[in-house]
Formats: structure tokens, sequence, C-alpha cells
């Protein structure tokens, strides 16, 4: 079965309720319930974390495994090199996903470390971009290996 991992960075563990007039309203929890519905025939797993060690780990520990990563790094996105070179590091193709367009925000939002690391990025999408993220990996990526 095809396993696809969604990792969401700091304070998107807040989302239905940090700042709904730019996240919505629905929490991450809920909207994954749906993700699940529309592809029952996946194994979909998720982890959020607000600290960048964490999330190295768990990149590195699906990142030989897994059929392929969702990434929505929020704030380390501008940041973190760290997560950058995780990502280099591993096999696991990768999508980055953003729920608003980081390129229409703050000027500290343009600079995007994570990019270069991924197959693809989404941004802008709302939630829906993670349903999109993981249609295109099923069509890019997982079809290409069946």
């Amino acid at each position: 079965m095809v396993q696809i991992i969604i990792i969401n960075g700091p304070n998107l563990n807040l989302l239905g309720v940090r700042q709904p007039e730019i996240y919505g309203t629905k929490s991450f929890e809920m909207y994954f319930d749906e993700l699940e519905a529309c592809f029952p025939d996946y194994n979909l797993h998720y982890y959020q974390s607000n600290h960048e060690g964490d999330i190295i780990d768990k990149i590195h520990g699906v990142g030989y495994r897994y059929d392929g990563i969702i990434l929505n790094a929020a704030g380390f996105t501008h940041t973190s090199i760290a997560i950058a070179d995780a990502l280099r590091a591993i096999s696991t193709p990768v999508v980055e996903v953003h729920i608003t367009n980081i390129y229409e925000r703050e000027s500290f939002r343009h600079q995007n470390f994570i990019k270069e690391s991924a197959i693809h990025s989404i941004v802008g999408k709302g939630l829906n971009g993670y349903k999109e993220a993981i249609e295109y990996l099923r069509d890019h990526v997982i079809s290409k290996q069946t």
C-alpha cells in the first residue's frame, strides 16, 4: 500500500483557531479525515511539530521507506537550512505545501530554503493544497513506480 506522510511545522497545530481570516476555521485533524476519505487506497500519516530537530528526525525516519512526503515547514521554510539538508539526504520525494501564498506576504517570507529540495511546490491553495500534493505524487511519482 502506498504510504504518504504529511509533516507540518510550527504553529500549524493551531489551524482552525489561529488567525482564521488567513488560515480558515478548520483544524488540520478535521481536514486530514477528509483526505483519508478521498484517498482510501493510500496509507496516509500525519505528523506535526513545533521543533526543528523533531521534524528533521521524522524526515530521516521516513525518508527511505515512504512513497512520498508532503511538507509544510511553516516558519522554518524561511530559516532552516538544516531541514533543507535533511530533505536532500533522503530518497523519498517531497512536495512542499503552504496554505497561503508566501510570496504575496511579508518580504521575509519570500526567502524559501525548502523549495530547492522539493520536487514540487504548492502555495496559496488553502488546505486543498495538501490534496493537490497527494494528487501530484500519485500522478507524477507513484504512477511511474508501478
